[in-house]
């Protein structure tokens, strides 16, 4: 059974002409002209239940809007959606109390509170009588680590921490979809991996179903199995992520600095996007050459004060999908 249905989906915003100079602004006030823009543009595709998929795309392709459409807080222009067999529009509120949502950069829990306030007055929102919303807490205390964080308000928390009190919060109710957009936005790579290694437990031992914008690659190849790329409102690109990551998701970008000077020969694989005599930026192609035998070459060469590796920006992600698909086409 799928957990979301889209069939032709579109949203279209109507926004109003801004006009320079005082005369063109008195007319545009008397009579404002407007334009359109399409955020969403006739996409298709299901999720399965208990699947993992990654919706993925550059700022501004309409990843956002997609899932405030799935979860009824915008209409759609057209289409049709479908979510836990139930119509987001006209049956928000029951569907509200199966999913979760977690925004990155927006709060569901109160500043000012410690986290296991915001929890009770979640609970009582969703209806949740005492004793199992208590028995839930010390749950999700125990699988996500809060502790102490419980206690200490929201506002005194790190990013990493709050997070993790975000996606429990998002928990208490038991949904059985979890919408996660950008929940490791701006968290270093340690609380990354924590996050990641959360999400799969709980998909993994609660069977739910997770719908992950991001723009972290690495969230992408380690945590879901299927990907679907949107650009300009459109989907791109629709296949598992074993496939794009062979295709596409197989550059690092490796930063590393000398403590004297260096002349690199750069060995097969690797490619020398910038240097100085003291540092350089490496582009490796992982199909070639392995992570770990570059970092290999680079520590025999001697002298290695600082490195770093990372993937490249989604944007250039998205800009390698369209020339090898371009490239096919021609």
């Amino acid at each position: 059974m799928n957990a979301i249905y889209v069939e032709n989906l579109s949203k279209v915003y109507r926004t109003r002409i801004k006009e320079e100079g005082l005369q063109a602004s008195f007319k545009a006030l008397v009579k404002p002209v407007y334009k359109e823009v399409q955020a969403v543009n006739d996409i298709s595709f299901t999720v399965e239940q208990g699947e993992i998929l990654a919706f993925i795309g550059p700022n501004g392709a309409g990843k956002s809007t997609t899932i405030k459409m799935l979860t009824g807080i915008l209409h759609p222009t057209s289409g049709r959606v479908s979510v836990l067999g139930l119509d987001p529009v006209r049956q928000r509120r029951e569907l509200s109390y199966r999913i979760g949502t977690v925004f990155g950069q927006k709060s569901q829990l109160w500043f000012h509170l410690p986290p296991i306030d915001s929890f009770v007055l979640l609970g009582a929102i969703y209806d949740v009588d005492k004793k199992t919303l208590n028995k839930r807490i010390a749950e999700l205390t125990e699988l996500f680590e809060l502790g102490e964080l419980l206690q200490t308000p929201v506002r005194k928390l790190s990013l990493g921490q709050r997070i993790r009190c975000e996606v429990a919060a998002s928990l208490l109710h038991e949904p059985d979809i979890l919408f996660l957009d950008e929940p490791t936005i701006g968290l270093d790579v340690v609380i990354k991996q924590s996050i990641r290694q959360l999400i799969l437990r709980m998909n993994r031992e609660r069977g739910t179903t997770i719908f992950l914008t991001s723009h972290d690659t690495g969230d992408v190849e380690r945590i879901c199995k299927r990907a679907i790329i949107i650009d300009r409102g459109r989907i791109i690109l629709d296949q598992p992520v074993k496939r794009l990551k062979y295709d596409y998701l197989n550059r690092k970008i490796i930063a590393v600095r000398f403590e004297f000077p260096q002349h690199l020969e750069v060995p097969e694989g690797v490619k020398l996007e910038k240097s100085t005599d003291i540092s350089a930026r490496l582009s490796v192609d992982t199909r070639i050459c392995s992570i770990d035998g570059v970092m290999r070459w680079l520590i025999a060469q001697g002298g290695v004060a600082d490195i770093t590796v990372e993937d490249p920006p989604m944007e250039e992600v998205i800009a390698s999908i369209f020339q090898q698909k371009e490239g096919k086409s021609q």
